[in-house]
C-alpha cells in the first residue's frame, strides 16, 4: 500500500479508536446533525466536540457545512472503504478454511496425530 493510503488509514483507526467518535459517527448514521446537537448529549464542552469532528474530518469520515453561525456534519459513506478493503484481506475466510484449520491444529495436537499431514489417509500398524 503506497504512503498516502496507509497515512489515511492511520487516521481512519485514530479516528475510530475513540468512544467519543464513535458516539458521533453512530449518531450521523441518522442524518445531519449540526455540532450543537452532536454535543448536547456527550459529557464534554462544544470546543471539545468540535476538536473530535476536526479529526473525524481530517480521517474522511465526517464533512461539515456552515451555513452562518450554524455548523451542519454528515457522515461521508465512502470515508471507511479504505479500512473496509484493509480489513478484508484478514477476513477472506470461507467457513470450509476454519474446519480445514480446525482439522489441522487437532492434529498437530494429537501425538499420534503429528506425523500424518492428511488426515484421509489410514496407516496400518
Amino acid at each position: 500500500m503506497d504512503a498516502p493510503a496507509e497515512h489515511n488509514l492511520d487516521l481512519i483507526f485514530a479516528a475510530l479508536a475513540d468512544p467519543t467518535r464513535r458516539a458521533i459517527l453512530r449518531t450521523l448514521l441518522d442524518g445531519e446533525r449540526n455540532v450543537g446537537d452532536l454535543a448536547e448529549p456527550l459529557p464534554m464542552s462544544l470546543a471539545a466536540v468540535s476538536k473530535h469532528l476536526q479529526i473525524l474530518g481530517r480521517a474522511g469520515l465526517v464533512s461539515q457545512d456552515r451555513q452562518g453561525r450554524i455548523r451542519t456534519c454528515r457522515l461521508e459513506p465512502d470515508g471507511l472503504q479504505n479500512a473496509f478493503i484493509w480489513m478484508q484481506g484478514f477476513g477472506a475466510f470461507a467457513f470450509e478454511d476454519y474446519d480445514a484449520l480446525e482439522s489441522w491444529i487437532e492434529r498437530a495436537l494429537d501425538p499420534e496425530g503429528i506425523d500424518d499431514p492428511d488426515p484421509d489417509t489410514t496407516h496400518a500398524p
